[in-house]
């Protein structure tokens, strides 16, 4: 059987250590001769193995090395697949706090192995539902006696400087992780934090300290980090307190109007209820493995995709709700939902090296089904967006639509345009079946009782 020709992974090229390919469909990557030593240590120390039985890190299976791009592997390996990959700039902040306490715990059980992780990048964790989970099997080398963590610096800036804006500013700015890949810049982090930020002793230490230290090295030529040594039960203690402040951090307790949207719904009880069938009964009709659910507020919905069975990525643009969101998690049983905040409007675009590092929200798409409710009047009326751009988005995220039409007689969209100029003649349910019917085929709709509101279930028309 002829292979088809290797792909290598845009993201996984910065390592000198492998790679990322991709081969017929799956997933592998290639360890160089120059990590060899390094695996053999992460295998034989029995620290892969405990890692891997902790749920700490993804497992892989060894596979032939015939299969390597450049013939030149030392190894290759094929790691299990993660259903959705996210960033952190996606991410709520219990979210980035999990990532990064997950990163500290698997370095402290590393040390205990005499091993060290060589890096600290968020973008080294994925969540599986609501579990953070290590990627890079290569980040992991053999711990030189008296080394200081070469990954502190970027611990920081990846998580603790980006958890401390978001705990005294605002949620909102873990967006700086999108024009900060390598994470936020701790000397603007502290010109961003507020004063009562230096009373926090781990902050005054980890950031503060860390960003004035650089600056001093920097003035002082031929001046070296890596000068610096300390012996391993000195390094515990700074893992200790890094992993105290990082859990210490709390959310800023900051209401908005979206996290309790359920709360000011026009719907009667019995209309949401009946909703809520209308939807389940759709879902059931696709049958889908994987869905979207975009504005999904706390997730309400997600969880009925999730209960058909199917992996639901439940995006919002509010940080406050999917918060709630993810908090919730804790008490489901189901690992099947991953809270994102995601602004439609503005979604997470091609990022990194020639734009090809981080993917754009579509090209991550090619879900099972979208589910969009409650959704289009606020792209279309708060927004501005024509109905004919929202019906070609929603085109390439999957296969299969269910969307909920609100007329401009539903209570909401009475109050929205009260306090502005009605500018949009084109926003009719007429003008709306017309616009999606250049993308999709309409399989089914259903008035939701007690209100003026229906439900589309559309199957993109590739014809």
């Amino acid at each position: 059987m002829m292979r088809s020709k290797p792909q290598n992974e845009n993201s996984s090229f910065r390592d000198p250590a492998g790679f990322i390919f991709y081969r017929d469909g799956t997933v592998y990557r290639q360890l160089n001769q120059i990590y060899s030593a390094n695996y053999k240590k992460l295998i034989s120390s029995g620290l892969y193995n405990l890692l891997v039985k902790k749920g700490l890190l993804i497992s892989h299976r060894e596979s032939p090395n015939n299969l390597s791009p450049d013939g030149k592997a030392f190894q290759i390996i094929k790691p299990d697949m993660i259903p959705f990959v996210s960033y952190p700039y996606e991410w709520g902040f219990l979210q980035l706090q999990q990532a990064g306490l997950t990163t500290l715990k698997i370095e402290k059980l590393a040390l205990e192995h005499d091993m060290n992780l060589k890096d600290a990048s968020a973008y080294n964790i994925q969540f599986v539902g609501k579990n953070p989970v290590f990627i890079d099997t290569l980040s992991f080398e053999t711990y030189k006696t008296g080394s200081p963590w070469v990954a502190y610096r970027q611990y920081c800036q990846h998580f603790l400087a980006p958890l401390a804006l978001m705990a005294y500013n605002d949620l909102r700015l873990n967006q700086l992780a999108r024009p900060f890949l390598d994470g936020v810049p701790l000397d603007l982090a502290c010109r961003i934090l507020p004063v009562s930020a230096r009373l926090n002793l781990g902050l005054s230490i980890h950031i503060y300290w860390q960003a004035k230290l650089k600056a001093d090295l920097q003035a002082k030529e031929g001046s070296k980090t890596s000068q610096i040594k300390m012996d391993k039960n000195a390094l515990m203690r700074l893992l200790d307190n890094l992993e105290e402040t990082t859990a210490n951090l709390k959310p800023r307790d900051s209401s908005t109007r979206w996290e309790k949207y359920y709360t000011f719904t026009n719907y009667r009880p019995t209309s949401f209820e009946a909703k809520k069938q209308l939807v389940a009964k759709m879902i059931k009709r696709v049958a889908p493995k994987t869905v979207w659910d975009l504005g999904a507020n706390d997730g309400e919905f997600s969880r009925l995709a999730a209960q058909a069975g199917a992996y639901t990525i439940s995006f919002d643009f509010d940080p406050k709700a999917v918060e709630n969101n993810f908090a919730k998690l804790s008490g489901d049983n189901t690992n099947l939902i991953l809270p994102l905040v995601m602004d439609l409007t503005n979604p997470s675009p091609n990022l990194g090296w020639a734009g090809q590092e981080r993917m754009s929200l579509a090209k991550r798409g090619g879900a099972d089904l979208i589910m969009a409710l409650a959704l289009i009047h606020h792209l279309c009326l708060s927004n501005n967006l024509p109905l004919g751009h929202v019906a070609k988005f929603l085109a390439q995220l999957g296969k299969y639509l269910i969307i909920e039409f609100v007329p401009k007689n539903d209570s909401q969209v009475v109050e929205m345009l009260s306090s502005r100029e009605d500018i949009f003649s084109e926003y009719t349910e007429t003008n709306f079946l017309s616009a999606f019917g250049q993308y999709f085929k309409l399989l089914e709709t259903k008035l939701i009782p007690g209100t003026v509101r229906k439900l589309y279930l559309f199957k993109v028309d590739h014809a």
